[in-house]
Order: C-alpha cells, then sequence, then structure tokens
C-alpha cells in the first residue's frame, strides 16, 4: 500500500535558508499532530497583544445577523446553492457540515459506482483527506510531490495509478493550482475519476479555469481559515449526472445535525467573529480546548448537512470571495517582492491568491526557530509530517519512503496572507525571514546540501 519505496531523493530545489541558531533546539518529531508552537507557550507565556492568525476569514456582524435568519430561513441554503451553481457553472451542488464530510460523501459515492478500491492522494496534504479516506472504508495510496511545485511527482503518479485505483486526489494546495490536464492524461485512459481538493483554492484563477470545476468533481472547504468561513462547512460541485445522483443517495442518508451541536456551532462562529481580529487574538491562542495550531487524524467524525444558521454566515459571499483573495494577492505579491522570490521555482512563478504563502527553511531547526520567533506574527508551521509518517496510519504504508513530501513537512513554513494584515505586520514578518537568511548568494547552495553533497 502507498508509493513506491524511495532511499532518498533528488536535489531539492533551491530554496531561501534561514540558518539555525547556535543554541540548542528540539527538533521536531516527524509524527506529532501538535503544532509545535503549544509548548513554546508553555515555555514563553503569551502576552496580550496584537497577534497575528495564520489565516483568516473574519465574520461580520451582519453576516451574523444573516445567520440567524437562516435558523428561521430555509431558503437561504437553497439560494446559497443556486449562487454556487451559477457561479462556477456546475450543474450540481451539496453543501455538507465540513469539507472532510463533503470529500466522505463523495468517496462514499464513488464507492458505489464502481469495484475499485484505491485512491491516490498527495504524500503531504491536509490529515483530513487520508481520514475520508479510511472513513469510507477505502484504500490509501500515497504519491510523492514535488517541493518545488507542491504538486505530484508525475512519472510516479503513472506508475502507481492502476486497474484497482478509483479516483486521484490532486491538491490545490495554498491555491496553487494543480496540474489538472497531466492528471487527466494519466487517469483518463484508465477510466479513473479526478476528484479535486479545491479546499483552500476557492475564487482562485487559473489558466487552466476555475479549480473545483477540472475535475469530475470537487470539493471547496469553509472551515476557519479558508477563504470562506462559516466556521466549518464544505461544499460538493459536479457536471457529472451520475455521480451528482450517488452522492444525493449518500447525503439523504446523513442525519441531521441535533440541537445541541446546532448550539455549539453558532456559539463557536460568534466566539470566531470576536475573536479572530489580531487585537484579540492572543486570548483564543490561550485556551487549549480549541485546540489552535493543532493538526489531528480524526478516525470519525460528524456528517451532516449545512444548517441554515451556517448558510445565511455566507450572505453575499462573492463579494467577501473576491475582496478577501485580492487581499492575499496583494500581500503574497509582497512578500515575492522584498524576499527576492520571483521566479526562483514554479511556486513563485505567478501572481496568485496564496491562502497562506509558503517559504521553505534549510532544516528542521530553522524551521522551528523561526516559527517560534513568528508566533505572534502568524508564522506558522503548516502540516506536521507527510502522510506516511502520521502515528495511527503509519504502518499501513509499510515503511514506505516519500522523500520529496518529508522534505516538505520537515523545512516548509507559511506566511499569513489574510486581510487582517497591516503594512507594519507584512513588515515585521518580513524582517523576521530575512534577519535569517544566510547571504542569498549562497542560499541556492546551503538549501540542497542536505539532499546533495555536490554544491
Amino acid at each position: 500500500m502507498g508509493g513506491k519505496r524511495r532511499e532518498a531523493s533528488g536535489p531539492v530545489p533551491a530554496q531561501p535558508q534561514i540558518p539555525s541558531r547556535d543554541r540548542d533546539l528540539e527538533e521536531i518529531a516527524p509524527g506529532r499532530h501538535q503544532d509545535s508552537r503549544s509548548e513554546d507557550r508553555q515555555e514563553h507565556p503569551l502576552r496580550i497583544r496584537r497577534t497575528i492568525p495564520p489565516t483568516a476569514a473574519p465574520i461580520s456582524p451582519t453576516e451574523l445577523l444573516h445567520g440567524f435568519r437562516g435558523i428561521v430561513d430555509g431558503s437561504l441554503a437553497n439560494r446559497l446553492e443556486r449562487e454556487i451553481r451559477e457561479h462556477f457553472g456546475t450543474e450540481h451542488v451539496f453543501l455538507a457540515s465540513s469539507g472532510k464530510a463533503a470529500l466522505f460523501l463523495i468517496l462514499s459515492g464513488l464507492k458505489r459506482m464502481s469495484r475499485r478500491r484505491k485512491v491516490i492522494l498527495p504524500a503531504y496534504t491536509c490529515f483530513s483527506v487520508p481520514s475520508a479516506v479510511r472513513m469510507a472504508g477505502l484504500e490509501i495510496v500515497l504519491c510523492d510531490i514535488r517541493p518545488e511545485t507542491l504538486d505530484f511527482d508525475y512519472p510516479e503518479l503513472a506508475e502507481l495509478a492502476d486497474h484497482d485505483t478509483l479516483c486521484v486526489i490532486p491538491t490545490h494546495l495554498f491555491g496553487i493550482p494543480s496540474d489538472i490536464a497531466k492528471v487527466r492524461e494519466i487517469c483518463g485512459r484508465r477510466g479513473i475519476y479526478i476528484l479535486e481538493d479545491a479546499a483552500q483554492a476557492m475564487g482562485v484563477e487559473s489558466p487552466q479555469g476555475k479549480p473545483g470545476t477540472l475535475g469530475d468533481v470537487a470539493f471547496f472547504s469553509l472551515g476557519r481559515g479558508k477563504t470562506l468561513t462559516c466556521g466549518s462547512g464544505g461544499i460538493i460541485l459536479t457536471t457529472d449526472a451520475d455521480i451528482a445522483e450517488s452522492i444525493r443517495e449518500c447525503a439523504s442518508e446523513s442525519s441531521r445535525v441535533s440541537i445541541v451541536e446546532y448550539l455549539k456551532d453558532i456559539m463557536e462562529s460568534v466566539f470566531l467573529a470576536i475573536f479572530l481580529h489580531p487585537s484579540l487574538y492572543w486570548f483564543p491562542k490561550l485556551l487549549p480546548f480549541l485546540k489552535i495550531g493543532e493538526t489531528r487524524f480524526c478516525r470519525t467524525f460528524p456528517v451532516h448537512p449545512l444548517t441554515g444558521f451556517k448558510a445565511g454566515l455566507l450572505h453575499d459571499w462573492r463579494a467577501k470571495m473576491e475582496l478577501h483573495n485580492r487581499s492575499r494577492s496583494r500581500n503574497a505579491a509582497y512578500y515575492m517582492d522584498a524576499l527576492g522570490l520571483a521566479g526562483r521555482m514554479p511556486i513563485y512563478s505567478a501572481d496568485r491568491s496564496f491562502l497562506r504563502f509558503p517559504v521553505y527553511a534549510g532544516d528542521k531547526r530553522s524551521k522551528k526557530e523561526l516559527c517560534e520567533l513568528g508566533d505572534l506574527l502568524g508564522i506558522s508551521p503548516m502540516y506536521p509530517s507527510s502522510i506516511n509518517n502520521i502515528p495511527e496510519i503509519r504502518d499501513d504504508f509499510h515503511g514506505t519512503a516519500c522523500p520529496g513530501a518529508e522534505r516538505i513537512a520537515e523545512t516548509l513554513v507559511t506566511l499569513p496572507t489574510h486581510a487582517f494584515l497591516e503594512d507594519r505586520d507584512r513588515t515585521a514578518v518580513r524582517e523576521a525571514v530575512t534577519d535569517r537568511f544566510r547571504d542569498p548568494r549562497n542560499a541556492d547552495c546551503a538549501v540542497t546540501r542536505n539532499a546533495s553533497s555536490a554544491c
């Protein structure tokens, strides 16, 4: 099970180097689920001060009012579905309680349509993806990804795709479009479905078209920190009538949210609307039960329709989506220019709306140090491990190596791009990063030395 076994990766692409300090720092454990900053908060108590969320999609008081209206007005969910169909030009739309619930419904629907049982996914992605595959009773097959593209290793994907592959899940990580044309070239002749993970790419434009409309079926996430949020939620899109009917049958079997869960959702959304602002975000970071910055693998999770309250929160979602994506594009362009990254890797080859802006540190210690020092600035380590190193499912892959994904997990750092950023915040983030870069003339050589002795 999983991708092919490999002993070592090829040269890692040129990346900005963030040097380690002389002091002894604990290295990040590869299978660890919790954001490394949780321990740092115990060592360095958080002061009441401006604190930047790693990613944010604000909820306004007006949207809260529309949310409460949605509790009694069942037409808001139907209106939302219609608007999504019109905007994305798709025939069928379904609304679910979360992104992973949406993915589970898709996988369950595809499973009903085929006897195939393998699902190929990137070896570095959100833990919710393998969680949904497992809960749907399907087999996870990992394909390595390349650090310079954050997309599949396509020769490996071509080897992995076989007669028992149900679907491939290309991921538009951070809003960077996956090469769906290459995926289709591999999958088309084998009768394999393309299931787009567009959770982080809602409203992004690409030369291929709109992510979420390029495969056979797709989903967006409405979780906190995504392009748009209603606390949690998911959107399914497809133009395939057979897939839509199968998903509809699966969705009809899901239970309605309980009153207790409904009230909890409302309270969480109100809390989020108040405390997501940088002037108050220090408070939720202090509350362990919110699990801020924690990545978990869930063996099971609830699957419900989207509630009327959450549908109401998405009032005027198109204008809000476009506004937030413009802010993210503008802030990403600032980092690209200020850090001298334009054109250095394919992920930096175009102006785009990054949900988070990816930067590579030189090693695990450098990554840990930057995330410690940039904790209040929204500098974040993202996912704590590659999928093959998640403790709950590690044994399923029988020692399979995914060198590209493992290298990404060890060195990737993300910078905030959301609309809460002010000029002073962007400047502070830039200074935190550039202060820890080596001489740019040596950066290419320093970064690749861990993968190759040639320099």
